[in-house]
C-alpha cells in the first residue's frame, strides 16, 4: 500500500506540479489573447489606437540566469541563433512607428513580419472568456 501511495504521489508531482516553463508558455498567450481583444473591442471605437502582439525572438539576455544548466546550453549552442537587445527590439518598434502597419489590429507578427500564430490564439471566444475572467479579478468589490 505504501508504495502505491508513494507511485501516487509521484504520479501528481510529475503531472499536476507548478512548472515555470509551462506557465511562461500560458502567460504569453494569455498576453496574445488580450490583445486579440483588445482588438476587437478598439474596432467599434473612434480613434487610430491599434493592438497587436509580436514574438520578439530568442534574445541575449539574462533572463535565465538562476537556471545555470539552461543558460550554458543556450549561450553555447545559440550564440549565434540569438538576437542582441536593439534586433529583439526591431519588431516592436516596427509596429509602433512604421507607416506600412497603420492601422492594422489584432495582428502577430514576428521579425517585423505577420506571422502565424497557433491556433489556440485565434479563439475568439477564450479571448473573451479571459477578459471578462481579468475584469472580475480586478473590479473593486
Amino acid at each position: 500500500m505504501k508504495f502505491i501511495q508513494t507511485l501516487l504521489s509521484l504520479y501528481l508531482v510529475i503531472f499536476f506540479s507548478y512548472n515555470r516553463f509551462f506557465a511562461y508558455g500560458q502567460s504569453k498567450l494569455a498576453n496574445i489573447l488580450h490583445a486579440n481583444e483588445l482588438a476587437r473591442r478598439l474596432k467599434n471605437e473612434e480613434g487610430e489606437i491599434t493592438a497587436n502582439s509580436l514574438h520578439p525572438g530568442a534574445i541575449a539576455t539574462n533572463i535565465l540566469h538562476h537556471h545555470n544548466l539552461i543558460n550554458v546550453m543556450l549561450n553555447c549552442l545559440g550564440k549565434y541563433k540569438r538576437k542582441n537587445v536593439q534586433q529583439g527590439a526591431a519588431t516592436t518598434c516596427y509596429l509602433a512607428l512604421h507607416p506600412q502597419v497603420k492601422g492594422v489590429s489584432g495582428g502577430y507578427f514576428s521579425d517585423s513580419n505577420v506571422a502565424k500564430p497557433s491556433s489556440l490564439v485565434k479563439d475568439a471566444e477564450l479571448a473573451k472568456k479571459l477578459w471578462d475572467f481579468s475584469l472580475s479579478l480586478t473590479e473593486p468589490k
